[in-house]
């Protein structure tokens, strides 16, 4: 072979090894891409990564479909405790026969990548046993999975080969009314939770790696709503609305910092979780209404002061999502509502009835709403009407979860079911 042509050759083989090391290249670049994506739409814990029902990263679709495909469906079990999102695993916590399980799933596949389960506790009485699986919804993080049975039972798991960590038994003979529903949180390397019974109760951490006692609040009993956290004055505060009681535990030593009442008339029950809009809580709850508690530093104390109420218009089971200054929520009434978060005045109210179940989400330019009919409602943030954009059965049996929505993926959980659905 000529001399020209061996060098025309060798160059041509050094330009395509060069070429297939910026294939790979750039194919490791949209891997990693499409991983930090999903990852940063997590929903690791109650009401998504900040515990304020927003979803990121979601593109509305300029024209909704009339249904959505199924791209697989798995038997998880019974239970109204949420299914999480972490790390490319979805994880679900369901009863199943005499067990309450754990369970982790593959989100591309939904099959199962580990099982925990556990005795569950027999659940009686009229209005409990038609609920008689978790209704605590998971926490991940820092490479755990915490769960809260609804007997009580406190289990910190490894996430991602389902390892037992640890098992706190010690409260099941010390329960509410209606058993648990309170969700923990994670902070800085504990589990944070309320446990006890209808009248007295402790806010404790428990240290994640041992399951040790961090430190212990004494309370009144624990509510249905779950933990929020808010910032002060730069100081991080647990807010819990407690059966009798809206107060502020500094997260570092369980120190009660205020404490606002919130008594229950009527036979009510403090059940949706509070919502945080700056250094003002909203709290909402059937026959109570809604009304915003602002929390101020005045010296060395934190002072707590109700700054407005509105007595006519509440929340049954389900916790409102802040959206630009309002409020978008399912009402007592079974109604779509908008409240103007920093007067309390009604926006509007919409005539259509729902159920008292459902969750409710914001996803940037759309409000999207899932209640016990299984439809999922899609409307417009819009303070001045309600504003439709489309309804989508999503299952065939009740839904009493919130959706996990990431990307064109949507998680729901119904009755006994988890489904993957891809929003074409």
């Amino acid at each position: 072979m000529p001399l020209e042509k061996v060098i025309f050759f060798k160059l041509k083989v050094i330009n395509m090894k060069k070429s297939n090391r910026l294939f790979f290249a750039m194919a490791g670049f949209l891997v990693l891409a499409m991983t930090t994506n999903v990852f940063s739409q997590d929903w690791p814990q109650w009401m998504g990564t900040n515990r304020d029902g927003k979803v990121t990263g979601f593109l509305a679709p300029k024209t909704w479909p009339a249904q959505l495909t199924t791209q697989w469906k798995v038997t998880v079990g019974l239970g109204d405790a949420s299914p999480v999102l972490a790390g490319g695993k979805l994880y679900s916590f369901a009863r199943l026969d005499s067990n309450e399980v754990i369970t982790c799933l593959d989100v591309t596949t939904g099959q199962k990548v580990w099982v925990n389960n556990f005795p569950a506790l027999a659940i009686t009485g009229p209005a409990s046993s038609q609920h008689p699986g978790p209704r605590s919804t998971p926490v991940v993080g820092e490479g755990k999975i915490v769960t809260l049975g609804v007997g009580g039972v406190l289990s910190c798991l490894n996430a991602a080969t389902g390892a037992l960590e640890w098992r706190n038994e010690g409260f099941i003979n010390d329960l509410p009314a209606f058993f648990t529903s309170l969700s923990p949180m994670i902070y800085k390397g504990n589990c944070i939770v309320h446990l006890g019974g209808k009248e007295k109760g402790e806010i404790i951490a428990f240290d994640l790696k041992t399951g040790k006692q961090k430190w212990l609040s004494a309370s009144d009993g624990p509510s249905y709503a779950s933990l929020a956290m808010m910032t002060v004055n730069g100081k991080k505060q647990i807010v819990d609305l407690t059966s009798k009681n809206l107060v502020g535990i500094d997260p570092e030593n369980g120190k009660l910092l205020w404490s606002f009442p919130v008594p229950c008339e009527n036979r009510f029950y403090n059940s949706a979780s509070p919502v945080i809009d700056g250094q003002t809580v909203i709290i909402t709850g059937q026959g109570q209404g809604t009304k915003a508690i602002k929390i101020q530093k005045q010296g060395d104390v934190f002072v707590a002061t109700e700054v407005w109420k509105n007595a006519e218009l509440g929340t049954k089971w389900n916790t409102p999502v802040l959206k630009d200054g309002f409020l978008y929520g399912l009402s007592d009434g079974r109604k779509l509502f908008c409240m103007n978060a920093a007067t309390g005045k009604t926006a509007w109210i919409d005539a259509k009835l729902h159920n008292d179940f459902g969750t409710i989400v914001d996803a940037g330019s759309v409000i999207i709403a899932l209640p016990q009919t299984s439809n999922l409602v899609v409307f417009k943030p819009d303070e001045k009407a309600y504003t439709e954009v489309t309804t989508i059965k999503v299952a065939d049996t009740p839904t009493y979860t919130y959706p996990i929505i990431a990307g064109n993926k949507l998680f729901v959980k119904d009755k006994e079911s988890l489904s993957l659905l891809i929003l074409q």
